[in-house]
């Protein structure tokens, strides 16, 4: 069908993947680091284009007839009425709108009222909570927005040449805070409610539609946010789940509808296709790992694996609830990690080395169980990030997700995401490819764990952190408890 590219804007870097249309083989790549302070909260936009372009030298770009964008979720980019900046972009995830997001919970009434409205409890990172705290911090500015887009949005404008009409898609409108995953619809009330007035918002095009065409005749797609664009990249489907090992983690499982969670634990976003990403965040995961490495005095992570490996399931009693930094899911903020179960017999280096892998992946069963608990399948789990690889976890995650696990070999997801949206809707604008569906590419290599006979030992490992979890926390989960019954 011909050669389409996928770019991903994230908050420091621009990746470009060019692959062919009906395949999705990888033909070229091309990066770049935009220009500026990495870490910043406030971005010229201007950056992105610069780091686009060094990213696409060398004729990287030379015979794509389509391209899908994926930027970061955590922006905002207020424009005033002539489109124009009104100050630079708010990116990542700003503590400074934390206050901000606080005072939006109680001004709609709670949580609840937020999960039932757009599907999410406002965050500082959302561009809900970053409105709010320019109305508050910098109102002069905040009264000159007529417009708000995020980074995807912003981009594919730009691409387009600036046109009257802008764009996004449902995958990134649902990470905004005002978009309800359930109705498919804007709340610009809740624009209003959190900046003060209200303000243009783009359109929402459907997953395969197109935003537009450049005078050279490229086709531009309606791209979408970095999560939404990996798990298209991935390949994703209805019983599919994602962990990601960060510092901190997440459980994203693909779902047929949207979740109104009135505790908050689980954010509602669409995903690229027509599906539903609910999501669940932990505050801490490879973070326990560290700290354990560094209290053993081990110097990486793959020596506290191979420590880790040398105790048995359980670790001989000892149970790590890695609460480091509080925790998000439960809710318990002000907390602490916890170490229990100390005997003679379990105080051992590779007792607590195994301790701090079973806990750090008992917590994310514990997130996978809010959403099992409400009725999302998971057959088969996705890790990712670089402690995937680690033996210890791809020991112990089967039994403990009570799944199979994939681990996908490390590439450029978001951008093969934008690419197979971009090859999607090529394939619909010339009448080749049905809207319901996108490209079948070739799936990404991976490494795939069973649970097998461990399972039987996964319950006991769950049931032994749970016990220690339901004493020292009761009622964080509420009635149903994860992992109580080994589920």
């Amino acid at each position: 069908m011909g050669i389409v590219a996928g770019l991903d804007s994230s908050a420091e870097f621009t990746r470009i993947v060019v692959c062919d249309a009906d395949t999705g083989a990888v033909l070229r790549q091309g990066y770049a680091s935009h220009p500026g302070e990495p870490k910043a909260v406030d971005v010229d936009p201007q950056t992105w284009l610069l780091s686009l372009g060094e990213a696409a030298t060398g004729g990287l770009l030379e015979g794509v007839e389509a391209i899908g964008v994926s930027a970061q979720q955590h922006g905002l980019v207020p424009l005033d009425a002539q489109g124009g900046l009104v100050r630079p972009a708010l990116v990542r995830n700003d503590k400074r709108a934390q206050v901000a997001a606080a005072d939006l919970v109680d001004s709609l009434g709670g949580r609840q009222a937020w999960a039932e409205a757009v599907g999410s409890v406002p965050a500082s990172g959302q561009a809900v909570a970053k409105l709010r705290w320019l109305a508050r911090t910098e109102p002069e500015q905040a009264r000159r927005i007529a417009m708000v887009l995020q980074p995807h949005d912003w981009l594919v404008w730009q691409l387009l040449g600036r046109p009257a009409r802008r764009t996004t898609d449902r995958g990134a409108a649902s990470a905004t805070g005002y978009w309800s995953a359930r109705t498919g619809t804007w709340r610009p009330d809740l624009v209003e409610l959190a900046l003060g007035h209200r303000a243009a918002l783009p359109e929402v095009l459907g997953p395969s539609a197109a935003a537009g065409t450049t005078p050279e005749g490229l086709l531009i797609s309606a791209g979408t946010g970095e999560t939404m664009a990996a798990a298209l990249g991935l390949g994703l489907g209805p019983g599919d789940a994602v962990v990601s090992l960060g510092a901190s983690g997440s459980v994203m499982a693909v779902h047929h509808e949207a979740l109104a969670d009135p505790s908050g634990m689980i954010t509602s976003f669409a995903d690229a296709t027509g599906m539903h990403l609910p999501v669940v965040h932990t505050s801490n995961a490879v973070r326990a790992l560290r700290g354990t490495a560094e209290m053993l005095d081990l110097a990486s992570l793959e020596e506290l694996s191979a420590l880790a490996l040398k105790s048995t399931p359980g670790a001989s009693g000892l149970v790590l609830l890695p609460y480091l930094e509080g925790e998000r899911t439960p809710d318990l903020p002000g907390t602490a990690g916890t170490l229990s179960g100390l005997r003679r017999a379990s105080m051992k280096p590779e007792h607590l080395a195994r301790a701090a892998f079973e806990g750090m992946l008992c917590s994310l069963a514990d997130a996978m169980d809010v959403l099992r608990s409400r009725g999302v399948e998971v057959r088969r789990v996705f890790l990712l990030g670089a402690a995937a690889s680690l033996h210890a976890v791809q020991a112990v995650a089967p039994a403990l997700f009570g799944a199979q696990v994939v681990v996908p070999q490390p590439a450029d997801y978001a951008a093969l995401g934008a690419a197979r949206q971009a090859a999607w809707a090529l394939g619909v604008a010339r009448g080749t490819l049905s809207p319901s569906a996108p490209p079948a590419w070739q799936g990404a290599a991976t490494q795939v764990l069973e649970p097998g006979e461990e399972l039987a030992v996964g319950r006991a490992v769950r049931q032994q952190y749970a016990a220690t979890r339901d004493q020292i926390h009761p009622g964080a989960f509420g009635p149903s408890r994860p992992g109580a019954s080994g589920s």
